[in-house]
């Protein structure tokens, strides 16, 4: 017998979910039926703002005028997380899925690496999914998930990344605290850590560099954003329903 995942009748938030990882799992759970809140970054210029529009835009477009709409906070903030989480309950009426997504990457040697480096990742990458997962915590429905987007470098540690790879770490300790903590309420917490993702992150990497990882990997390439969301798609779906505290490494069997 078939198993279609269906998130009818559910509303799920994605932070930083217009671009990347995000973005396509914004429009994973939106092809499967679910209310999409997509959580951007207010920058000065007000260009976050339209590219998550732009995703709440074809949305719309593929699937209903009211399947997605748009939610500026920087997750660094917690006061913003409440009132986007306040703004999202008001919209929706509910909130059933968490896809803590939204990073930021500033590499740099550790004797290289200033304070500001090294503050901005922690702060956006750790204390932004802490902020979240806490609202999560007040806002979910009975039986919510929440998934963290944790990364192949938390285990891996590569060069350059000592406050990357330091935030995803904690991520990785933060899930399986809150699997413990959120149980009670039949809400899963869960975390994907996928490797090199052909996104704009990904493709921010220097080619020579690029080549040198691919090498690493036994698939021989990166993987595809619709790759990674669709296991966040598994884990929030009924498929997962006896897993919580665990982490998927989606890396193309680039193992540590």
């Amino acid at each position: 017998m078939s198993r279609i995942i269906d998130l009818s009748q559910q509303v799920a938030l994605v932070t930083g979910g217009g671009q990347g990882i995000g973005r396509q799992t914004a429009m994973t759970f939106a092809a499967a039926g679910a209310q999409v809140a997509i959580n951007y970054f207010p920058d000065a210029l007000g260009k976050n703002q339209e590219i998550a529009a732009a995703v709440a835009q074809e949305i719309s477009s593929l699937h209903g005028s009211d399947r997605a709409q748009v939610f500026g906070a920087d997750v660094r903030d917690a006061a913003q997380v409440a009132d986007m989480y306040a703004a999202i309950q008001q919209s929706f009426s509910r909130l059933d899925i968490v896809v803590n997504n939204a990073g930021i990457l500033r590499d740099r040697s550790i004797k290289k690496m200033s304070a500001d480096e090294w503050s901005s990742v922690i702060d956006t990458n750790l204390s932004g999914v802490f902020h979240s997962c806490q609202q999560a915590a007040l806002n979910l429905s009975p039986g919510g998930r929440i998934v963290n987007i944790a990364s192949l470098s938390a285990v891996m540690g590569f060069f350059g990344q000592a406050n990357y790879a330091a935030a995803k770490s904690g991520v990785l300790g933060l899930t399986k605290v809150l699997a413990r903590e959120l149980a009670k309420s039949n809400i899963r917490v869960n975390a994907v850590a996928p490797g090199v993702v052909d996104t704009e992150m990904g493709q921010s990497i220097p080619e020579e560099n690029r080549k040198a990882m691919q090498q690493q990997i036994p698939l021989g390439r990166f993987a595809e954003p619709s790759e990674i969301s669709d296991v966040i798609l598994f884990l929030v779906s009924d498929l997962s329903s006896y897993m919580t505290g665990q982490t998927l490494h989606v890396n193309g069997g680039w193992w540590f």
